[in-house]
């Protein structure tokens, strides 16, 4: 590829995975403050998934290039940004713009990734690891002897809560389909089988007293249940609506629906607590304090992925041209781990 080139992965509208438009361009130049980034590694997330079928509750108009994520190394810097930076491999929270060959980034939004751990490997817990940390740690605040639900436990968060959850102390019963159970039963995870077992009669018998905290990725019905299955003191983290993916009208109607239920609950004298998950909550009050709060938690990340306390499951390696192939490989729910994308 010409050194001066971009490829950049355009979603265009509301397409089919293979609506989605491969281009080239010139590669970008930093601004006062800015990195480029060459990309080694960016990944396909649900967002992803909701925003092809124009469901991410605040995408960006259409056409842009999206992207939540990226690794990559730092190849040029722009004007008050330390060049000794060029050649540092970094990562970065982005929401779109991930899915090209070279990405600006504001140099206060990097944060380093430590010798050896790989660009894939890294790239599997950005935005994944960073979600299960901060619900784990700021929201629920885990504590060893604690049980926790996490719905969704072989998915890409849910895969790393389990792993944090247990390097924490916490027993871990996780909701996940039977092809799985042998992987989380090695991890220490009790699993329910979503698709055969009563999940609130399963929990109730593994947990009589109820769990400390549920991480809830689907929405929808079931949100009351995991909300009637925490023990007094306990916490409800909503971080998704996995179960109106699919669903015509409104993209904001899911998530307003599920903040007015934390709203209520919160409101009535029950002891318990929840919570919807935003990874971006903060940023616009105050970005230098949330830009502190993302570099610290995602070396926490990095370190637990260092140390071998969480471990990277990439399901496929694909170049960025075969992004359409990615993607239909996602939704196909038959893969286990994140689709990786580079350049």
């Amino acid at each position: 590829m010409n050194a001066a080139a971009m490829v950049e992965v355009v979603l265009p509208g509301k397409v089919e995975p293979e609506g989605l438009q491969v281009r080239q361009g010139v590669v970008p130049s930093a601004r006062a403050g800015q990195v480029v980034v060459r990309m080694e590694a960016t990944g396909v997330s649900f967002a992803e998934q909701q925003m092809r079928r124009g469901r991410y509750y605040d995408q960006p108009p259409f056409p842009f290039v999206p992207g939540y994520d990226l690794v990559g190394t730092v190849a040029a810097t722009g004007e008050g940004v330390d060049a000794g930076l060029v050649g540092t491999r970094v990562a970065a929270l982005l929401k779109v713009g991930g899915w090209a060959s070279h990405v600006v980034v504001d140099a206060a939004d990097l944060v380093p990734v430590p010798d050896g751990v790989g660009a894939s490997q890294a790239e599997t817990v950005v935005i994944n690891g960073i979600t299960a940390w901060q619900m784990l740690h700021r929201k629920a605040r885990v504590r060893a002897g604690q049980t926790v639900l996490v719905h969704g436990a072989n998915g890409g968060v849910g895969s790393v809560l389990v792993q944090l959850a247990r390097a924490a102390g916490a027993q871990v019963i996780g909701t996940a389909s039977a092809r799985h159970h042998a992987v989380l039963k090695e991890q220490g995870v009790t699993p329910i089988d979503y698709r055969t077992e009563n999940i609130p009669a399963r929990v109730r018998e593994l947990a009589p007293r109820g769990v400390d905290a549920v991480f809830d990725h689907v929405g929808g019905r079931g949100i009351v249940d995991s909300w009637r299955l925490l023990a007094p003191g306990g916490t409800l983290v909503s971080y998704g609506s996995a179960s109106t993916r699919d669903d015509e009208g409104s993209r904001q109607w899911p998530v307003l629906k599920l903040l007015g239920r934390v709203w209520l609950w919160n409101a009535l004298p029950n002891r318990r607590r929840a919570y919807f998950f935003n990874v971006w909550a903060g940023r616009a009050l105050n970005r230098g304090r949330f830009q502190a709060r993302l570099h610290a938690d995602l070396t926490e990340v990095f370190e637990a992925l260092r140390r071998g306390d969480i471990t990277a499951h990439i399901a496929a390696e694909l170049p960025l041209a075969q992004a359409a192939e990615a993607m239909r490989l996602a939704e196909s729910g038959t893969v286990a781990g994140k689709i990786v994308l580079y350049a």
